[in-house]
């Protein structure tokens, strides 16, 4: 795809805080446009640059029969599903992107073209985090436990692993000018910190109240009841399992500990000194 000097992409591993992320950066360079955050949901502010690859023709075609009575819902799952290149190559305003692929394997020309904006989130949460929402999106469908899926992810045998190599990448290039590395740890503990971060990196500016007023609607009990960013159209058409849990979960740190046993703590503890060892980066929570 071509990169415009206007474009702005959110880039993550998943469930590294993307949404939280999306929504702050979409408000911060569109100067606190509430009413058109409310009125457009996130899904269509920020085409997802390899979802389409996701869903397989048959549950494509499933899909399709299952929302056959209603004409809206068709036009909805044809862009939700539609390759994202074909969505940004129609539009013509600024475009927000959305992409958990690493830096290696987007556009070669995207950091000197165009602003990114990449999150990090403790690995544990992350796991715990990607093994609920891999058990509601049909698209994926998981059946087993978490111990199992704690396996899987940790062997690079899920979805954008390998991890570390995923986070690393951008990590060497957070001096960059034109990208700015998150930490989710860090938008949890000081939110109106973290927006003036992206503020400054999108050369804006808000008074202390307009941070505020931003905060409250980023907040994780606004933001778990704002169907503009919680994926209601998902469920709408089926792809996302209504059985009552919000595709935004509990949204704090540490909530990892609920799902280890002490077998899990300390391979968990292994596998992070191992893959740290090459490299200065640290999640804040945990120097």
């Amino acid at each position: 795809m071509e990169v415009r000097p206007s474009d702005i992409f959110v880039t993550s591993y998943p469930r590294s805080g993307t949404t939280w992320t999306q929504e702050l950066v979409w408000m911060v360079a569109n100067d606190l446009d509430y009413e058109t955050s409310n009125a457009i949901p996130l899904t269509e502010r920020y085409p997802f640059l390899e979802f389409s690859v996701f869903v397989h023709p048959v549950m494509m075609k499933r899909f399709h029969d299952e929302n056959s009575d209603s004409e809206r819902k068709i036009k909805l799952l044809e862009w939700v599903t539609q390759p994202a290149t074909e969505q940004l190559a129609l539009m013509t305003k600024q475009r927000f992107i959305k992409s958990h692929l690493p830096l290696s394997l987007l556009p070669p020309d995207l950091l000197d073209t165009a602003k990114v904006v990449y999150v990090a989130r403790d690995p544990r949460d992350v796991a715990v985090s990607f093994y609920h929402l891999n058990r509601a999106m049909r698209t994926q469908g998981y059946i087993d436990d978490f111990k199992k899926y704690w396996k899987f992810f940790i062997s690079d045998l899920h979805h954008w692993t390998p991890y570390f190599e995923h986070l690393k990448e951008s990590w060497e290039k957070r001096n960059h000018p034109n990208l700015l590395f998150l930490f989710y740890e860090e938008l949890s503990k000081d939110l109106p910190k973290a927006v003036r971060r992206v503020a400054d990196f999108l050369g804006k500016s808000f008074t202390n109240e307009e941070i505020a007023k931003l905060c409250e609607h980023l907040s994780i009990d606004n933001f778990k009841n704002n169907k503009s960013v919680n994926y209601d159209v998902m469920k709408e058409l089926g792809i996302l399992i209504s059985d009552g849990q919000s595709f935004i979960r509990k949204g704090k740190a540490g909530g990892w500990r609920d799902y280890f046993d002490e077998e899990m703590e300390q391979e968990a503890d292994k596998w992070m000194e191992k893959n740290l060892r090459d490299t200065d980066l640290r999640f804040p929570h945990l120097k």
